[in-house]
């Protein structure tokens, strides 16, 4: 980034490699070189990634991560932090895991546990509970200015027929990462599964924050606007863009930035 006036950030749930099929969402085989090409038809200087790996058998996780292994000599320039979630044999077969990716290197890694409440829901005639989810976060460099990057995915608790305003806990947890860091240029990425976003863009608003785009819809499966890049009055969003792709169940959504101050 050496040079450049701004940089560019990249929002993206892969859906571990597993690209959308209008026939057969669920069903189609995990093409990871698909992911790959998505991402780096990008080209942006940070890549915030959610869903990063499958889910196995009994909450098992793979060691060294797969996909994300495969990511990290794909993209061999970047610097790079992955978190899975604490393991839990409730887990369901989706994705799991965190990763962030930057040009510039990373410091300061921390991996943030979210509990889930115990909502029940059905699935396929069991009753389950959700698992917890994750906040990752690390410090980079850029252009001689500290920034400090957050990445999170959030509970769907519309799919629980239920909603994250009334079980505000990992909302909560994630704002006061937000409030610890809000002296210095911060962005905060992630599929936020927050089906009503305004009480969500409200809350981190009052925290200090700012969405680069709340209108356009960000998942296939729903006409919801799940996905977000925030960001503090430190910086200003020069652009930003959602593109629709076939590499996942989310678009791509992607944003400019300049330092404000």
């Amino acid at each position: 980034m050496k040079g450049k006036a701004s940089f560019k950030v990249l929002q993206f749930n892969m859906q571990y490699g597993q690209p959308w099929d209008d026939a057969y969402p669920d069903h189609a085989p995990i093409d990871l070189g698909k992911t790959i090409t998505e991402i780096r038809a990008h080209d942006a200087d940070l890549f915030m990634l959610q869903e990063v790996e499958h889910t196995l058998p009994s909450g098992a996780q793979a060691e060294p991560p797969p996909h994300y292994t495969r990511l990290k000599e794909e993209f061999a320039g970047y610097d790079s932090y992955f978190c899975y979630p604490k393991p839990d044999p409730r887990e369901l077969p989706f994705g799991i895991g965190l990763a962030i990716f930057s040009k510039t290197p990373l410091r300061e890694h921390i991996c943030v546990n979210l509990p889930s409440p115990p909502v029940e829901f059905d699935f396929f005639g069991e009753k389950k509970t959700p698992t917890d989810r994750l906040l990752i976060a690390a410090t980079t460099t850029i252009n001689g200015r500290a920034v400090r990057l957050l990445n999170t995915h959030l509970l769907a608790f519309f799919m629980l027929k239920s909603s994250s305003e009334t079980h505000l806990d990992q909302r909560k947890l994630v704002e006061e990462q937000l409030r610890l860091t809000a002296k210095m240029p911060t962005l905060l990425t992630g599929d936020f599964n927050v089906s009503k976003h305004e009480s969500l863009i409200q809350q981190f608003a009052d925290a200090g924050y700012q969405t680069v785009q709340a209108k356009e819809i960000t998942w296939r499966r729903r006409p919801y606007v799940l996905d977000h890049i925030f960001y503090n009055d430190w910086l200003r969003p020069t652009g930003w863009e959602v593109r629709p792709t076939m590499a996942s169940d989310h678009h791509a959504l992607t944003a400019e930035f300049e330092f404000a101050r």
